[in-house]
């Protein structure tokens, strides 16, 4: 009996001193449960691995109502195939590469370049006393931390000009 006590204590013990898994970008907005479009976006466009292993990464996450609120259709052909290449440059122009928090902000309008290839590259991002915006979006949930990165869920999905 006295060897279980003393086996359960180490074990315990090692246990406890293993550092515990933070969830990456891809593992905390499927927790949060607001993202599913976002997710399913990013499965069908090829980005879900990305964005769950690169590192110091910045998501402006749409929520579900942002998709929702885009014209009618307008999600159901981006997930087609023949629209794969669209969808990733909606896609990476929400995605920073680097980590960029809230209090990183200064009190006026920066340009942040996007992880989108060409074309329209660019957020306009400005923090006043209302809140953050990212182009036309409002931050509704800033700094959720990821062990990769950095989510912030906006209102609207922001979507280059070209």
């Amino acid at each position: 009996m006295q060897k279980m006590i003393i086996a359960a204590s180490v074990a315990m013990g090692i246990a406890a001193a293993a550092p515990a898994h933070a969830a990456n970008i891809v593992e905390t907005a499927q927790g949060a449960g607001t993202f599913n479009t976002l997710l399913a976006a990013a499965q069908a466009a090829g980005l879900a691995d990305a964005l769950a292993t690169g590192e110091n990464l910045t998501v402006f996450a749409p929520t579900d109502e942002a998709f929702a609120a885009l014209p009618a259709g307008t999600v159901e052909n981006l997930l087609k195939p023949e629209n794969k290449d669209q969808l990733i440059a909606i896609l990476s122009y929400h995605v920073l590469p680097r980590k960029l928090m809230s209090t990183d902000l200064p009190g006026r309008r920066i340009h942040v370049k996007t992880l989108k290839t060409a074309g329209d590259k660019t957020l306009s991002v400005e923090k006043s006393s209302a809140g953050v915006t990212v182009d036309n979006a409002n931050v509704v949930s800033a700094d959720i931390i990821a062990d990769n990165g950095v989510i912030h869920v906006i209102d609207t999905v922001v979507l280059p000009s070209n």
